[in-house]
Formats: C-alpha cells, structure tokens, sequence
C-alpha cells in the first residue's frame, strides 16, 4: 500500500488535486482529521487499498496537533507515505477568496489576509517535512492535473491509459459520460436469428455471430486504428479516463459483442482497459 497526504494552503488546490487522484485510482478521503490517520491507514491496509489518498489541513483546527505524532506512527509501522504540500502566494490566494466570495477558514470573522498568515504560522513545521512542494501560483487547473498525473499516474499501475468501455441499447437511452460513442447497429442482428434471440453477446454462438461477419472484422480494424490514434492525444490534454459508448438496438447482443472484443484489443495495447453491459439483462423486442 502507498499513501499520499495532499496538505496545503486554504485556496492552494487541495480539493482539486484530491479529486485528479481519485481519477487516477486512488481511494480518496477529504478533511480527515489527523488523529485517525494511522487507523485509517491500518483500515485501508485490511482492506487491501493499494493506492490511499487523503487531504489533512489547517480544517482540523486544533486537532492539526495530532499530525506530525500520526506520521511518526505510519514510519514506526512501516507503511510507506508521501507528503505533498500545496502553496501559493499571498496576493494569489487572496484573489482567489475574493472571486468565490468565500471566507478563510482560519478568520471567519477577519480579513482573508489574517487567515492566511495565520494557516501560514501553523503549516510551517509541516510544510518543512514534505516531500513535495506545489506552487500553484500560475497553475491552470489543466496544468495542475498535468504535475499531478507526471507524479501519480504511474504509481502502483502498469503505466497503462484507462479505459472504459460501455455496451448499451439505444432503446434505454444513451449514456451520458462518453466521450466517444459507436452506433453498431448496421451490424446483421442476431436478435432475428431465432436460437440466438435469447441468448445475449457474451461468448458462445452470439459472439461467434457478430465477431465472424466481414463487416464486424472491417469496423473494429479501423476503429482500433482511429483509437490509435486518439488516445496519445487524450493523454497529452491530460484525460485521466477514456469512455467508450458502443450501443445497439437492446443493448444485449451486437454491443456486448463488441464490447468484450474492444475490451480484449485494448488490454493486448497495454492500456487498463475495463467493460459494462449497461443494458444486458433488460432483453425485449428491439425497436427498430
């Protein structure tokens, strides 16, 4: 197991950078107060998480006392863990409190100005005590997720892009978080063939059915050479996840098949590919 302790400045990126690394697999939890932080750990350990991400900061208040005694614990045990500490200047956190009219959680009452000097005193011994130091100051968030993917990415994975391929029926509706989407309903329809009507596309006759056509073959060759082609560049804009839509009629037969075929493709290529039969089981009458 590896653990990841993102801490920081009020308005440094910390909730952002969180949710970058549960994009990239990590098991994440916000605001976690630091007296847990060795039994959470432990939890984690149990429960077999490779990869733990968590966010510890001045939120915790006066609980933050507990912090450096909870990672002196984590190196009496042995888990390996590394701290990465979010900074940005002054005036840019100060622009940044004012533009979304929010309060610093230190001075509730005060100016932004006393917060962050104050979140300042208190951080000091833990920012000396990190691994990593971020500046965001002139960051975009695309370049932000670009540092923490260059860190994180490989961490714990094979190295490959992950990708999710989702069978549906166009019948249900369409999915609503692909990012590329097939129509694969020009393929002949198992569903009129009547030993295959119950069957779905998960192996057996039905695979064989829709794999073996000349059509099926042509269309997963230049749809393997388009994603070829494609997926470097989604890397490049730092896409942590590709999604894959591939829909027929019912969503049982022609896309499961294809599905499982993309699926098994895109693993061969090194990529951490996975797939969902969205609509497998609902069956019916196709609507075309």
């Amino acid at each position: 197991m590896r653990v990841t302790i993102v801490t920081g400045m009020s308005g440094a990126g910390k909730s952002q950078a969180i949710k970058m690394l549960e994009d990239l697999g990590y098991f994440c939890v916000d605001n976690l107060p630091p007296s847990l932080l060795p039994v959470f750990c432990e939890m984690c350990e149990e429960s077999r998480k490779e990869l733990v991400a968590l966010v510890i900061d001045a939120r915790s208040g006066g609980f933050l006392k507990d912090f450096m005694p909870g990672l002196d614990k984590l190196r009496e045990k042995g888990v390996p863990y590394e701290l990465v500490f979010l900074e940005a200047r002054d005036e840019e956190l100060t622009r940044r409190y004012k533009e979304l009219r929010r309060s610093h959680p230190l001075s509730p009452g005060s100016g932004v100005m006393a917060g962050i000097t104050k979140e300042r005193a208190l951080l000091r011994g833990i920012k000396e005590q990190a691994h990593k130091v971020i500046d965001t100051s002139e960051l975009t968030l695309r370049q932000l997720r670009e540092a923490i993917i260059s860190m994180f990415g490989g961490v714990g994975t094979d190295g490959g892009f992950p990708i999710n391929v989702v069978s549906f029926g166009f019948k249900y509706g369409i999915p609503i978080d692909c990012d590329l989407l097939f129509d694969v309903r020009f393929i002949p329809n198992p569903f009129y063939v009547p030993e295959l009507r119950d069957l779905s596309g998960q192996g057996g006759a039905v695979r064989d059915y829709v794999i073996s056509n000349a059509v099926t073959a042509e269309f997963l060759r230049m749809l393997t050479e388009m994603l070829g082609f494609l997926i470097p560049r989604y890397k490049d804009e730092g896409k942590p996840i590709l999604v894959i839509g591939i829909g027929c009629t019912g969503g049982r037969h022609r896309s499961v098949a294809i599905g499982d075929e993309l699926n098994r493709v895109l693993g061969v290529g090194g990529h951490r590919s996975s797939v969902v039969h969205r609509d497998i089981d609902k069956g019916g009458q196709p609507s075309e």
